[in-house]
């Protein structure tokens, strides 16, 4: 589900960083207005990736309204699926398109598909230590780097720095690698993409988190670990990443994953149950509603993600029958 520049024109071909690189939102989404009517409570139970950002929207949304109770779980995009379909969680966040076996689950139950929300735009960033002087890498490097099978094309393993091209004292020593656990729909999203549906390395130190990845590479010198750039902190450093060897590498950036030029950039969306013959009740229909205004999408540049644009907003709020 790799984005390329497809995603430019789907996201209204609208730029949303300033001159100086700042990041701002959509002027053309809407403010947030608070209603009446809206009480109850609120599960979400699903992506870590998410798990931040899901907290920032409660907090924005529970200051609209307090007596609104809500509880957030985040321990991997696949336990969202299942917890929509037993109604113990109202939002299922993932940082995946759920699979056709999940969709198909949740349909043979209810009778229709699970709806879903963009809810922001992540670049699945590569880290390295804040010291380490790597300055570009193909996806074919990468593969080769976590993946056992390389099925991207590489004809050998790369197991040290020196085989990735850097010298002096990096030359010798061994690749260090962190990665997520399988629960993760981004260990799901590197696989397919990064690692081209390969099989990882059986000495990737899976962790149970994004922020324990990057945690793990900023105290391991000669480590390298992937989680959504959300993440970053001042410890480590995001890598270039080319689409193809001898290409152009881009980072980790806005502009670069709205223009589909850096080659692991995603959706991350929020997954709900709407009977399409019925309308939401009111406090989940407010939570999506809030999600796609200015304070919503101000959330999403908090939390080190990218704001998705009014024309999104617009798309999917229509979908699920929340436009006046």
């Amino acid at each position: 589900m790799r984005m390329t520049s497809t995603l430019l024109a789907a996201l209204g071909v609208v730029a949303l960083t300033t001159a100086a690189g700042a990041q701002v939102v959509d002027p053309n989404l809407m403010s947030y207005k608070p209603v009446s009517g809206v009480s109850g409570s609120l599960k979400s139970i699903g992506s870590d990736t998410l798990n931040n950002l899901m907290a920032l929207w409660a907090e924005g949304f529970k200051a609209q309204y307090p007596s609104v109770k809500i509880e957030i779980e985040g321990k991997g995009s696949s336990t969202a699926p299942p917890a929509l379909i037993n109604g113990t969680a109202h939002f299922g966040p993932m940082s995946r398109p759920m699979k056709g076996a999940e969709i198909d689950e949740f349909e043979k139950k209810f009778g229709y598909k699970p709806s879903a929300i963009r809810g922001a735009v992540d670049a699945l960033a590569v880290f390295v230590h804040k010291d380490n002087p790597i300055k570009c890498l193909s996806l074919q490097q990468v593969d080769a780097i976590f993946s056992k099978t390389r099925k991207g094309g590489g004809d050998k393993t790369m197991a040290t720095w020196g085989e990735v091209g850097l010298t002096g004292e990096w030359a010798d020593k061994p690749i260090s690698l962190y990665g997520r656990n399988s629960a993760s729909g981004t260990y799901g999203y590197f696989k397919e993409v990064a690692l081209f549906n390969g099989d990882y390395k059986d000495s990737v130190k899976e962790q149970p988190g994004s922020s324990a990845v990057v945690q793990g590479v900023a105290s391991d010198k000669f480590a390298i670990g992937y989680s959504g750039v959300g993440y970053k902190t001042a410890d480590v450093r995001t890598v270039p990443l080319s689409a193809k060897a001898g290409t152009a590498c881009f980072d980790a950036t806005a502009d670069n994953a709205y223009a589909g030029d850096y080659p692991i950039s995603r959706f991350l969306y929020i997954y709900v149950n709407v009977n399409p013959n019925q309308s939401l009740d009111p406090v989940r229909a407010e939570f999506i509603k809030y999600v796609y205004s200015k304070p919503g999408q101000e959330a999403v540049v908090k939390d080190g993600y990218f704001p998705v644009t009014a024309k999104i907003a617009e798309t999917d709020l229509k979908a699920k029958k929340l436009t006046n």
